[in-house]
């Protein structure tokens, strides 16, 4: 039998249970499902949680270093960015190396993720553009591909595109679900979006954290990028930037949308994929640091960076504390 794990995350009022988020989950190492929480098969959209894998085949290509594109350029376009300057930059960078420029990222006009992010940008008097939606980086790199490949760049964000064919032809071979089994949907950034099982999703990132142990160079290349620009795949007091950069380089994560969350315990070989049943992201983290708590990957006294984030208090328009968002086990 195989560990089952309690991730349902409950928020309370006093000592009264308020709401119940049930959360399933998948751990996979050596191919196998070693661990779950409710329905490890359950398939779902991998949003977000996808990107290190959508621009995998453009770094093995050797076209992303032929314009001399490196690891900030790398963490960006597997981010999902808080829309902060530093990223609007480096996006605006990228699209101004390949000759095109803001009207030609398909991803639509959308807020900062990030508190700072939002602040500086009202500050500014400015109103957000598409460089702010926290899907741009992914999108310039798609450009990228499409202008050295010489493939066109209008469309490329559509199923029949070459860009999306190439990437999907990599989440087959990464997830080991066959091109014609992934259903295919459109995420909110606009481009190709595909659903498939908790375990496939946990099994990709079980196979990334054992070619990044093994030496394969674009695994490495990514996982380095990603780790080693923590903030630029988040940004300010984001989860993933701040589980990163407290977990000294063990854990690769990338967030979704709709609840769902993925992670490499690099070192040992163990991918994890989770999601929040009804999509509530103020569930997700508690969930997933719960997980990795139960895997020895986080100690049982979390960082109080990360202590944010697991137990979550609940306040009134007084700005009272009245209860607290905490996974049921850790209750």
């Amino acid at each position: 039998m195989i560990p089952l794990y309690d991730l349902d995350v409950i928020v309370t009022r006093g000592d009264t249970v308020e709401s119940h988020h049930r959360v399933a989950a998948a751990v996979v190492a050596n191919g196998q499902l070693i661990g779950e929480a409710g329905d490890a098969h359950m398939v779902t959209y991998w949003r977000s949680s996808a990107k290190p894998f959508q621009v995998l085949p453009f770094v093995a290509s050797g076209r992303f270093d032929s314009i001399g594109w490196g690891a900030d350029e790398l963490a960006i376009a597997c981010a999902s960015h808080g829309g902060e300057p530093e990223h609007i930059a480096i996006v605006e960078r990228m699209l101004q190396q390949i000759g095109l420029e803001e009207g030609d990222l398909a991803c639509g006009v959308q807020e900062p993720l990030s508190q700072r992010g939002a602040r500086l940008l009202r500050e500014s008097g400015e109103r957000p553009t598409r460089l702010h939606n926290n899907c741009s980086g992914k999108h310039a790199a798609m450009l990228a591909l499409a202008r050295l490949s010489g493939w066109p760049t209008e469309g490329y964000e559509r199923t029949d595109h070459p860009v999306q064919q190439t990437i999907l032809t990599a989440v087959s071979q990464w997830t080991g679900v066959p091109e014609d089994q992934l259903i295919l949907g459109v995420d909110g950034c606009g481009v190709v979006v595909f659903a498939l099982s908790l375990e496939a999703m946990a099994h990709a990132y079980a196979r990334l954290a054992c070619a990044v142990q093994s030496g394969h160079e674009t695994s490495q290349r990514i996982a380095e990028a990603m780790l080693g620009n923590p903030f630029l795949v988040g940004g300010t007091d984001r989860f993933d930037t701040v589980l990163m950069e407290e977990s000294d380089g063990t854990i690769l994560c990338k967030t979704g949308a709709e609840g769902v969350h993925c992670a490499a315990l690099l070192g040992k070989g163990i991918g994890i994929a989770l999601k929040v049943e009804d999509g509530s992201p103020r569930a997700q983290y508690p969930a997933l640091l719960e997980l990795l708590q139960q895997l020895g990957a986080l100690p049982a006294e979390l960082p109080d960076r990360l202590t944010d984030f697991s137990q979550k208090v609940v306040r009134n328009t007084r700005n009272e504390v009245v209860g607290e968002i905490i996974a049921r086990a850790a209750k």
